[in-house]
Parts: C-alpha cells; structure tokens; sequence
C-alpha cells in the first residue's frame, strides 16, 4: 500500500475516531435525541444534493425496505443509543462496545443465513464477547452506579441495531447507489430520532454555544458525509483486509482523544477488556479474509 493509501486510511481513522469525541461534546449541552434528530433533518437535504448531482439511482421498492431498515436500526438506533451511552460512560468506552458489531454480524450470518464460519473465527468471537464480559464484570466489581450500567447496556444496544440493520441490507448491498442509500437511511433516521425525542426529552432545545455548534457540524459533514465518502475511496485504494484492521484502531482512538480533549479517564479494567475485545475482533476478521 502506496503512501496515498496510508494517507486515506489514517485520515478515515482519525475522523471515525472523532464522531465519538464531539458527540460527547454535543451531548454535554443538548439533550441526544434532539441533538441527533436535528443533525439528521440537516444532513438529508445535503445528501439530496449529492444524490441528484451524482445521478443516484432510485432503488428497488424491495431495496428500498432494507435501506429504511439499515436507517431505523443501524443509522438511527444504532446512534441514538450510542449517543445516549455517551452522555453516561466515557466516549472511549462507548466506542469500544460499539466495536464489536462486527462481532454480531458474524453470529448473525452464521446462525440466521447460515453461512459457516471458520474454527478461528468463533475462537475470534468467544474471545471479543470475553472481553465485554470481563469489561462489565471488572466495572462491576469497581462499583458500578446506574448510569454507568445504562450506560453499558445502551452501548450494547447500539451495536445490535447497528448488526440488524446491516443484516437485514446485506442482500441489497451489492445493488443499492450509494448517495441514495444514504439519503434513505438518513431521512428514516431524522424521523426516529425526532419522534423519539419528542416522546422521551423536553423541548427542544435552545441555540448552542460556539464549540457545541462546531462538534454538530463536524459531526455532520466531516463523520455524516465526509467519512462516508472517504470510506469507500479506502476500499478502492487500501486492501480490504488492511481497511478491516485499520478500523480496530478507531476505539483506542476514541480513547486518546477523550482523554486528551474532554478530561475522560478509562480503568485498568477497561483497557484490559479492550484489549481482549480487540484481539477477538482482530482473528474473526483475520479468520474471515482467509476465506
């Protein structure tokens, strides 16, 4: 891999990294839901834009069920219940758990497609779903309060609605354009997340200061639209393995950029389970890319 390559692969890093860091910035000042809901409402006009500029195909009646599916479950509630974990446990934290959704997929394939998975990646998933366990049962043991414990659930929660949504659009991935896709999911997701609101916070909320202002933006162009984008020039220009390695690093990531920039602290245990969640995820993909 070329040095364009290494460039675009540590710049998708950084900024999957960063959703996690100004998420808990946003969340600090504005209620998740409404945080997420207005994002989201802002974001589809843009990607109406891009899809009308790039020509995007409408999709299927059928695709177009799996992509309102992909954005109520693994846009929409996989975010907001991470977005909601987050104003809970440490960034780092929540982005760690939400890394085992590759993890659920796997199962998922195994169990409900029955596609067979090789010896060494169900060690790979005994291994990263260890590591949660030890993550929780170490938290515990530490004293863990009520928030924290939603916190963690929240987290685990997110990573399934991200798994099923994924599942469920898996067959229509191959025929789906894109921006349209985009633009689907992201639409359901403003609908979820704006009713989900309404229901569960107050008001809405007032106008933010200057720096929550920034993290909203950055959230939605830099993480909504421009990692997308740059996450399939990756997959053009880096190989997939390397592109599936080079996301175990978004977690640890997160982790350094919550110390550093909002105060965060992550316990031994934390790191401990970590590091064995990673571990498992790292042989599951290894596993998988061996065929």
């Amino acid at each position: 891999m070329g040095r364009g390559g290494w460039l675009i692969g540590g710049s998708f890093v950084a900024i999957w990294a960063s959703a996690f860091t100004v998420a808990g910035v946003v969340v600090r000042e504005w209620p998740p839901l409404w945080a997420l809901g207005i994002r989201f409402a802002l974001t589809a006009p843009i990607l109406l834009a891009i899809a009308v500029a790039m020509r995007g195909r409408i999709p299927s009646a059928a695709d177009a069920g799996r992509i309102a599916a992909l954005g109520l479950f693994g846009m929409g509630g996989y975010l907001a219940c991470a977005w909601l974990a987050m104003a809970r446990i440490p960034t780092g934290l929540v982005a760690l758990i939400c890394a085992t959704t590759p993890l659920l997929v796997a199962a998922g394939e195994s169990l409900f497609l029955r596609r067979p998975l090789p010896r060494l990646a169900w060690i790979g998933l005994a291994l990263g779903w260890a590591g949660v366990a030890l993550l929780g049962l170490l938290r515990a043991l530490d004293g863990l309060d009520g928030a924290e414990a939603a916190g963690i659930a929240l987290a685990i929660a997110a990573a399934a609605g991200q798994a099923v949504g994924l599942l469920i659009f898996a067959p229509a991935k191959g025929r789906v354009d894109m921006w349209s896709a985009s633009l689907g999911q992201t639409t359901v997701s403003a609908l979820l997340c704006l009713s989900l609101a309404v229901m569960l916070e107050v008001g809405p909320p007032g106008m933010p200061r200057a720096g929550t202002l920034a993290a909203l933006l950055w959230s939605m162009l830099v993480v909504g639209i421009g990692a997308y984008a740059l996450y399939f020039i990756m997959l053009k220009r880096v190989p997939t393995s390397t592109a599936s390695a080079l996301q175990l690093l978004a977690p640890p990531v997160a982790a350094v950029f919550g110390w550093a920039l909002l105060g965060e602290r992550l316990f031994l245990s934390d790191i401990v389970g970590g590091v064995l969640t990673l571990s498992g995820l790292a042989l599951l993909l290894h596993a998988r890319s061996r065929g």
